[in-house]
């Protein structure tokens, strides 16, 4: 059988590659290869999800398991409603940032953290498999977006800025509720947009991948900071009052230097991927921290995070991970955090953005066979040597996506005109060695 788990879960176009029959098999699968199991299941907005839903509540039965419904909610509020024991197993149905003709199912273990390679190959082997000959069942949580909320206030929500006002961006998704009432229960003042989902606008011009809708939102109403969350609500961004981008090196250096200066930060380090920019480096460096880099893809910065005891992790992106508190990413966490260390250190937003001064940055997504990578050696000796040639003024980092059909080429340099030039030469070799067709168009 062909692997079926990427790097978050399964992930395809709904109805073609992710069917109601993949959903159910998977289900059960899932609670043959536990041993037995009761599952929490939330979901985002798209309008495959409530069959995927269905149907993976039918495998679940069909297995002697049990179904518990949490409905529409980010996908960490389905890791704290199992960590904190509704369920042996977490399910989110969503594709995060992705349009919303794809969807995915992953699963999450007891302790509300991604299952490991291992025991997603135990649920692979176990698909269409013997099925014990007892029933299951299903129950419908009671308000779990405002028991996530209420959980989310409490943890979270310390300390936060008085006399500001919020922008927040909830992409038409799985944070379209919770975000809102969020805010509302810390007392936050805010103006919200993409909080009317319809099944297809999920992240269509909206949320964290399109941050001119969250700018325009805090230019029409003057407001002090806008906040955008992903199609599933486990990652933020923001923009200051002048529309300017903190990323996700922006606030996690706003939170490891908060921690830190508080004696809260473990190991005194910071995780973050080969994506994160060296100017973040930088400013660690001058703080005194520590930083640990990995792979791009938060289950390995959470890996690295539990192999070296930090406390504090994430990536550009936006996901940021705090073990201290959580189990998993956590954009409106995130949100809350950010908001709090910024009070503490006395900075705006706008003070933050200007404390990482990023190397210039080039990013760009080839749509490719990605398969092909690995061996393209072509591609890897120009990358060699053009790693050779920057030293200590740069450096590329050349991948393929876990959830996407592109090669990502990302060049840094002291230089901007050299950083374009390498970026653009380099991804012009990828379209010609392995590029699809649409590479081309």
């Amino acid at each position: 059988m062909r692997k079926l788990f990427g790097t978050d879960g399964v992930r395809g176009v709904a109805g073609v590659d992710l069917t109601p029959d993949l959903g159910r098999s998977l289900g059960a699968a899932a609670v043959v290869a536990a041993g037995g199991a009761s599952v929490v299941i939330g979901r985002d907005t798209r309008e495959s999800g409530p069959e995927l839903e269905q149907a993976l509540v039918e495998g679940i039965e069909s297995a002697g398991g049990e179904a518990v419904l949490a409905g529409v909610i980010p996908t960490p509020g389905v890791a704290m409603l199992t960590a904190a024991g509704e369920g042996t197993m977490g399910c989110v149905i969503s594709a995060s940032h992705n349009p919303y003709a794809d969807n995915g199912i992953k699963f999450l273990g007891r302790d509300g953290r991604k299952l490991s390679d291992a025991a997603e190959a135990s649920i692979e082997r176990a698909i269409n498999g013997p099925l014990p000959d007892t029933p299951g069942s299903r129950r419908a949580l009671r308000d779990p977006v405002g028991r996530y909320v209420e959980w989310l206030a409490e943890t979270f929500g310390g300390e936060l800025p008085s006399g500001i006002t919020v922008g927040l961006d909830c992409a038409n998704g799985a944070a379209h509720a919770a975000g809102p009432a969020l805010m509302r229960r810390v007392g936050m003042p805010f103006h919200a947009i993409g909080d009317a989902p319809d099944g297809r606008n999920i992240n269509a011009g909206c949320g964290s991948m399109h941050l001119e809708a969250v700018a325009g939102l805090v230019r029409d109403h003057g407001l002090d900071l806008g906040i955008a969350f992903d199609g599933d609500a486990d990652r933020c961004l923001a923009v200051d009052a002048a529309g300017r981008v903190a990323n996700g090196d922006v606030i996690l250096a706003v939170l490891a230097i908060d921690l830190a200066r508080r004696g809260l930060l473990r190991g005194n380090q910071v995780v973050v991927t080969t994506m994160t920019n060296l100017g973040f480096q930088k400013l660690m460096r001058e703080q005194g921290i520590e930083v640990e880099v990995t792979d791009v893809g938060d289950r390995y910065v959470l890996e690295r995070m539990l192999e070296t005891g930090a406390s504090l992790g994430g990536e550009q992106s936006g996901h940021v991970v705090m073990l201290d508190r959580h189990t998993t990413g956590d954009g409106l966490a995130t949100a809350l955090a950010l908001l709090g260390a910024l009070n503490r250190l006395d900075l705006t937003l706008a003070d933050a953005v200007d404390l990482v001064v990023p190397f210039p940055q080039r990013l760009v997504a080839v749509p490719a066979d990605r398969a092909l990578l690995p061996s393209a050696d072509r591609i890897w000796q120009e990358v060699d040597a053009v790693t050779a040639n920057l030293g200590e003024r740069g450096r590329v980092v050349l991948r393929a996506s876990g959830t996407e059909p592109v090669v990502r080429v990302m060049v840094e340099a002291q230089d901007a005109g050299e950083c374009e030039r390498i970026c653009n030469d380099l991804a012009r070799l990828v379209r010609e060695q392995i590029g699809t067709p649409q590479a081309t168009e």
